[in-house]
């Protein structure tokens, strides 16, 4: 429960999302400070706890003892530059203004550091087939989020869908850069005949998008930019894992705490 006794949802099990996270950090040649934010049941941090890392649990429901209360909607409770790692996974699709929510996961990372996020992948297959016909994205349907009144705190559900594209800009402009795209288990794999006689069509497209800027600043960019549209993760994941490095300088008035 949080603060006020209201309940935020979080899931049970050790998803695959976590696994990929947790499998990255696996990886790291020396023993890490991370905040897990939203730390939902635990598991996550217990497993990177295990690899020898010094892991800071943060959410909005006192699910343990020893999590900080953090209401993602606000300014965090740490110091500039505090963590080697932050990870936040299926969070900022919940929140109103995801924007400040990354804002401050990048001023609480030390330069040089990471910021790994996961959330509902809007760009795989299905979901954009879920759009062409309805106009909502896949895990992102209006009939299921609840009426929530101003200023209440309480879940709202899915209710601010990221594209690869849109994290992916929004971190540059808070002073993070892309280190490595992943995805979790892919989805509605049955219909992967539809999308093998779609693919052409897609790539001849979306390259002629990507492609037709002739600046030599941003080909390489864009290059980069097509690549990760048509990799695996993008075109069939459930959910997108994005890790990016903290640099700096930051963009002017982004990337340290404001509030005191």
């Amino acid at each position: 429960m949080n603060a006020t006794g209201q309940k935020f949802s979080h899931v049970g099990n050790f998803t695959g999302y976590m696994k990929v996270v947790a499998h990255h950090y696996a990886g790291a040649p020396n023993a890490l400070r991370v905040l897990d934010i939203p730390a939902g049941n635990g598991k996550l941090a217990d497993a990177l706890c295990a690899m020898g890392h010094q892991v800071v649990c943060a959410d909005i429901n006192c699910e343990r003892p020893d999590y900080v209360y953090a209401d993602m909607s606000t300014p965090l409770p740490f110091g500039d530059g505090e963590f080697d790692a932050v990870i936040c996974l299926e969070g900022i699709e919940h929140l109103p203004d995801p924007v400040k929510l990354i804002e401050e996961l990048v001023r609480v990372t030390r330069a040089g550091g990471e910021i790994a996020i996961s959330t509902p992948n809007v760009l795989n297959w299905y979901s954009r087939l879920q759009f062409l016909f309805t106009g909502t994205f896949y895990q992102f349907a209006p009939g299921d989020v609840p009426s929530v009144a101003p200023g209440e705190q309480r879940d709202r559900g899915h209710i601010f869908p990221l594209s690869y594209f849109q994290l992916r800009y929004l971190f540059e402009y808070a002073g993070a850069r892309v280190k490595l795209v992943s995805g979790d288990h892919w989805k509605r794999k049955a219909l992967m005949p539809v999308y093998l006689l779609l693919l052409p069509f897609a790539w001849w497209w979306s390259r002629a998008l990507f492609l037709r800027n002739s600046e030599a600043s941003v080909q390489g960019r864009n290059r980069e930019l097509l690549s990760h549209l048509f990799s695996g993760a993008l075109l069939f994941s459930r959910s997108i894992i994005v890790v990016f490095e903290r640099v700096l300088p930051a963009r002017d008035g982004v990337g340290r705490n404001d509030a005191g």
